[in-house]
């Protein structure tokens, strides 16, 4: 699976696409630092919040990750 993080424009706020290995859409969810995760158990990634948050804090705007936790 493969994660990236996009800027987002004025009332459209940041989010997280997760992608499978032919780079077709997971799914997606908003993202805002400091507030939690939710939804993570339908993209098989429930009990993995913290790590998560530390690799999508740390990661930079539109660049395509091969995600490992």
């Amino acid at each position: 699976m493969y994660i990236i993080k996009v800027k987002g424009k004025k009332k459209i706020p940041n989010y997280i696409q997760l992608r499978d290995e032919n780079f077709m859409l997971v799914g997606y969810f908003s993202y805002r630092e400091g507030r939690a995760f939710r939804s993570l158990e339908k993209f098989g990634l429930d009990g993995k919040e913290k790590e998560l948050e530390v690799l999508v804090e740390s990661m930079p705007y539109g660049k395509l990750q091969k995600l490992d936790i």
